[in-house]
């Protein structure tokens, strides 16, 4: 029993990979996806968004802690209370709402991978 807990372990720790995705880079829905406590799974619970829950939730925030920075997500945040604000940062020609932009769309890009 114990050599097989080592084992199980071992490959567990095998296949982490390194870097900041943690080793899930594009393998698409992971079973047992990771889940996380954050400001953005905080937003996607209180929503009233009908396919939220707390897997999904705590999946985007695993995703946002890989892929966006703390204040990243500080600003993701607001777009759970005013999804207009996401366009207006989308279209703006400010460099930073550009470099936020990029990062907010790989993040999402990934979230919906990982946590389908």
């Amino acid at each position: 029993m114990r050599q097989a807990i080592f084992l199980g372990v071992l490959v567990f720790l095998a296949g982490c990979g390194g870097g900041r995705d943690g080793g899930y880079r594009d393998r698409g829905p992971i079973i047992g996806t990771p889940i996380a406590a954050g400001p953005i799974s905080a937003a996607c619970n209180a929503s009233d968004r009908k396919a939220r829950s707390r897997k999904l939730c705590g999946c985007i925030q695993y995703v946002a802690n890989q892929t966006l920075t703390t204040s990243q997500q500080r600003r993701a945040v607001a777009f759970y209370r005013d999804p207009h604000r996401a366009q207006e940062i989308r279209q703006s020609d400010r460099g930073s709402d550009e470099r936020f932009w990029k990062a907010y769309r790989a993040y999402g890009e990934r979230a919906e991978r990982l946590c389908r």
